[in-house]
């Protein structure tokens, strides 16, 4: 197997080749207090922080080297999928890439405002969906005429009001699957200049999964890279034509979705 990074043939037109993410040797450190040392107060939470680099050892802080020298570049128009075994990294490494980790090595460049969803993205529980809808909105920097122009939309595309009117319901009385599908389809609403998808494909019947395999097509057209984490391959062969693998941290292979997923199908035995 091969570390080169690469970019499908036939993905983006050599002439049209705009870097939108850059990751260039980036390690990923985990700090994991293994004594009990989070205990206390918030004032003593801080005083630790501050001396941190003094005291790991004394305080039994095991270091988790969740990312390790991983470097590529995505391109304008491009869907990347990320494969690999549980505890790889992908996640770690697509919450790197928005900005809410901080990189131990090796520097992250992106082009334009990095947006996560995930399934376990925070909304309010307690707040009806359609509060949410505005909330989430607002959050990735819509106005309001915005969002009251796409809410039908919105609410539409999720199909969460198929059985009822379940919009107008606190969001604590919706199944894990609504409530993933309501978050993907407020992000899926504006363009994105990067958009990263952390297992959203993954809830919802095989409608909902269609629309949102179409929806990231239009977003690679009208904005900039979609990044794609899933266990399902199915979901990667229908949505991506990159794919990057991570293996124990490391950039395993990058290329053509076939010849990766190839590879790493041979490597699980599925």
């Amino acid at each position: 197997m091969t570390k080169e990074s690469g970019l499908p043939q036939d993905a983006v037109p050599a002439e049209t080749l705009i870097p939108t993410v850059i990751a260039d040797g980036v390690d990923i450190v985990y700090r994991v207090n293994g004594t009990g040392a989070g205990r206390g107060s918030a004032t003593a939470a801080l005083n630790r922080m501050l001396r941190r680099k003094q005291s790991e050892k004394a305080a039994g802080v095991r270091k988790v080297h969740a990312v390790k020298n991983v470097s590529f570049t995505a391109y304008r128009g491009e869907a990347i999928g990320l494969i690999g075994t549980n505890g790889s990294g992908k996640s770690t490494l697509l919450k790197a890439v928005a900005g809410l980790l901080p990189v131990e090595n090796g520097k992250i460049y992106t082009d334009g405002q990095p947006s996560l969803l995930g399934v376990n993205a925070a909304l309010m529980s307690d707040l009806t969906g359609e509060r949410n809808v505005y909330l989430g909105g607002l959050a990735m920097g819509m106005s309001r005429e915005q969002i009251k122009e796409r809410y039908q939309e919105i609410v539409d595309f999720s199909g969460i009001n198929e059985k009822g009117d379940f919009i107008t319901l606190p969001m604590r009385t919706y199944s894990s699957g609504m409530a993933a599908r309501l978050r993907f389809s407020i992000a899926a609403a504006k363009d994105h200049d990067v958009l990263m998808i952390d297992e959203a494909l993954a809830t919802g019947d095989r409608s909902f999964q269609k629309r949102s395999e179409q929806r990231i097509r239009e977003l690679r057209k009208s904005a900039g890279s979609v990044f794609l984490v899933s266990h399902n391959n199915k979901s990667i062969r229908d949505t991506c034509d990159r794919v990057l693998w991570l293996e124990r941290g490391e950039l395993r292979m990058d290329g053509p979705t076939e010849e990766v997923l190839k590879e790493y199908e041979k490597f699980t035995g599925k």
